[in-house]
This record gives structure tokens, sequence and C-alpha cells, in this order.
């Protein structure tokens, strides 16, 4: 929750300012770079969504959560290189939240991952239980 929480402070937040001759300009993460890190944003945000919804399925969500944090890592590398590429403009603290989503997808998966195995283990103790009754 907290991912999809810091992906809407994304999709509507600035990446960093410009300075210029009218002032600081600023530039929204939905126009860097053309419209390509919109696009990855919009999807890493479908991403998250899905995987908060779909939590029958916990395979189906750890894997979601997998892979939300691997394009997240990747926009945070996105975002590193235009960092120390550019020169002159002065980047905001959401810089960082691709990071901090990636470790929190990585610890909603694991927590997908015990919560799977705790499961199965219930499962076969009750299997177990129920074949030594007969």
């Amino acid at each position: 929750m907290i991912s999809a929480v810091l992906v809407t402070v994304m999709l509507f937040g600035t990446a960093y300012g410009v300075a210029g001759a009218e002032g600081i300009e600023k530039v929204s993460y939905l126009s860097l770079q053309k419209p390509y890190f919109g696009i990855l944003l919009g999807v890493l945000a479908f991403l998250i969504a899905l995987a908060l919804v779909v939590f029958k399925s916990r395979i189906l969500q750890m894997r979601l959560a997998v892979l939300s944090a691997i394009i997240a890592f990747g926009m945070q590398i996105w975002l590193a290189w235009m960092y120390f590429s550019f020169d002159g403009p002065v980047f905001r603290i959401t810089v960082i939240f691709p990071l901090l989503i990636c470790i929190f997808n990585f610890l909603a998966a694991r927590g997908c991952f015990q919560d799977q195995l705790m499961v199965e283990s219930a499962y076969r103790v009750r299997e177990r239980r129920r074949r030594n009754k007969k």
C-alpha cells in the first residue's frame, strides 16, 4: 500500500526544477524523457494496484510484487543516470521514491512467500491428520 502511495505521489509530483529566465521551471515525471517515463510509471502503478487486488492468489501477488520491484529498480537507475548526467537541474526528494518502492515491493513479495509457505505447511498437517484417522 505504501508503494501505491509513493507511485501516486510520483505521478502527480515534480522530478526536478530548472532555473530559467522566468524563474524555476518544474518538470513533472509524466513529461520526463518524452512519454516513456510516464508510460513506465503508469505500468508500475497498474502492477502495484493489481497486486493489491489479487490477494486471494498469493503466488500471482508475489510475482507482481517482484515484477514491479524490478521495474522500479530500473526507473531508479534511469533517474540516477539523469541525476549524474544533467548539469543544472535541482532534483526533488521524490527521485529516491523508486528505490523505496523497490524495497517495499520486495518486502511484500517476501511476506507473500512466507504466507504461502505457512498455508502449505498447515495443509500438509491437515492432510496427515486425515490420513491417520482413517
